[in-house]
């Protein structure tokens, strides 16, 4: 399986109505294929919308969406309102959980790591090492690795039903030298790993995207 993530940057005070024509859009859309997520940006780069689309394999991409288009039901009209557009396609790690409708947020931490060239397999091996002790404090809605795009790049997404819940599970989890992996590959002198970049967004869902 694959996720295709598309990220827009959209021109100030546009959300809203963005939001609204991609809802009406995707009634006719998702009969070719379901939207896995749909968010906007509440905390970090603003008037910003996420929506994640899984497939089988880049040969369902292309013919789904070739067949939207030609019916007229993809894209949705808001070119008008779009500064930026960025598609990316990400593999889940082997231990991330499959993205499937549901309430578990409504707050969605998104950290997007860069890593150094060659860097992925001690990342997956560090990750398998260490999730297992972050789980018992919360559970984590995705983990991927970019394959197309932007690359040697790792997503996470961690769900939460409150901002406060995400600040006190993240310092529970450190407490208990359960997080960050860094941590837990010190203290067993297992070998870490180089990041060159890390940032951070918190998200919220639109009405119509499966997962809430």
């Amino acid at each position: 399986m694959i996720y295709e993530v598309r990220t827009y940057d959209l021109k100030p005070q546009s959300l809203p109505e963005v939001e609204k024509r991609f809802g009406e859009a995707y009634e006719k859309r998702k009969k070719f294929s379901e939207l896995a997520a749909f968010w906007h940006t509440e905390i970090g780069p603003l008037n910003q919308i996420i929506h994640v689309w899984p497939y089988k394999d880049l040969e369902e991409r292309a013919r789904i969406r070739a067949a939207a288009v030609k019916e007229g039901a993809w894209p949705p009209k808001t070119a008008e309102f779009i500064v930026n557009m960025q598609s990316d396609i990400m593999v889940p790690f082997a231990i991330s959980p499959e993205l499937k409708p549901g309430k578990v947020g409504p707050y969605f931490e998104m950290r997007v790591y860069t890593y150094a060239s060659g860097e992925l397999p001690k990342i997956m091996k560090a990750w398998e090492k260490a999730l297992p002790a972050r789980l018992q404090f919360g559970p984590v809605t995705a983990i991927w690795y970019s394959e197309l795009g932007g690359l040697n790049k790792f997503v996470h997404i961690w769900p939460y039903e409150t901002l406060d819940q995400r600040n006190s599970t993240r310092d529970k989890a450190r407490a208990a030298g359960a997080w960050p992996p860094s941590v837990v590959l010190k203290k067993e002198g297992l070998e870490g790993y180089q990041l060159l970049r890390q940032e951070n967004k918190i998200l919220m869902p639109a009405a119509f995207s499966p997962l809430q």
